[in-house]
């Protein structure tokens, strides 16, 4: 287990090995608490140094087709 505790932004970076019970249980209790706490996972190795989008980039670049496409300028709530 890993962890780094930053001075300045009250923060904690932890990683723990869910190949076992208690790392998944402890994962767990971390996810329980998403008000204070947020899991991040690492991306897929297929994935991994490619370039991913986020939902707002992703809606953009659709409401840019659409409206190229069909000359109208909608706007995508999302």
């Amino acid at each position: 287990m890993y962890s780094f505790i930053s001075p300045k932004t009250n923060y904690i970076f932890a990683k723990i090995n869910i190949a076992s019970p208690t790392g998944r249980r402890l994962l767990k209790e971390v996810e329980r608490h998403p008000k204070v706490a947020k899991v991040e996972y690492p991306l897929p190795e297929g994935i991994a140094g490619q370039k991913t989008y986020t939902l707002e980039e992703v809606f953009s670049k659709v409401e840019e087709n659409l409206n190229n496409h069909y000359g109208t300028h909608y706007k995508l709530k999302y």
